[in-house]
């Protein structure tokens, strides 16, 4: 053999060596020892799931009522709603916007729900802001402050800012014309045109 075959010959050997001592200083891979099994893992069962219905109150307050005078009609309330008297709405602190509530006069047991679409009183010692027509349905439009008691029924459907509601009279039904449009253009569409035929 020649001297470089026999120097690569020493020089593999030697590599080779050094991997199968290498890969035997590694542990051996541990054995399950018999009779101790590892802790079955579980998953936490789900939190209870609490659907309140529509007049749960979530949260329950008592204190003075006021009323928004005029000076505040067509402005822009806090949550980007612009204020009408005509509508049964409130300014609250701290309730979310826009959510509902139950507002209840403690002297009479009146009652009605707003709508709670701005923020305040900025008055220390009052607890809810009306609107006008809020004001008019638990009867204080005269007296100004009335004692109440507020009950958050949460959040209100966002998407029904530009539907007020409406009363009306069930025996004569809703004010005005109530079809909606889209149904007057699906009968046009389904008249078979006068070139058919």
């Amino acid at each position: 053999m020649s001297f470089t075959k026999l120097r690569l010959l020493h020089s593999g050997l030697a590599i080779l060596t050094v991997l199968m001592l290498a890969g035997c200083t590694g542990q051996p891979p541990q054995q399950p020892r018999l009779g101790r099994q590892a802790p079955a893992v579980h998953p936490a069962p789900p939190p209870p799931v609490f659907t309140p219905d529509e007049d749960t109150p979530r949260s329950v307050e008592t204190g003075l009522a006021s009323w928004y005078g005029p000076g505040f009609e067509g402005r822009q309330t806090a949550n980007g709603e612009i204020f009408d008297s005509t509508q049964l709405t409130a300014a609250h602190r701290t309730m979310r916007l826009p959510s509902r509530a139950r507002v209840t006069r403690l002297d009479t047991g009146a009652s009605i729900i707003v709508r709670v679409n701005d923020r305040g009183p900025y008055i220390d010692g009052r607890l809810i802001d009306l609107s006008h027509a809020a004001a008019q349905a638990l009867g204080f439009t005269d007296d100004g402050l009335v004692e109440v008691r507020g009950e958050g029924l949460g959040p209100a459907d966002r998407r029904d800012r530009a539907a007020p509601p409406v009363f009306f009279d069930p025996e004569t039904g809703p004010p005005g014309d109530h079809t909606p449009s889209f149904t007057q253009n699906l009968d046009a569409t389904l008249q078979p045109s006068s070139d058919e035929g």
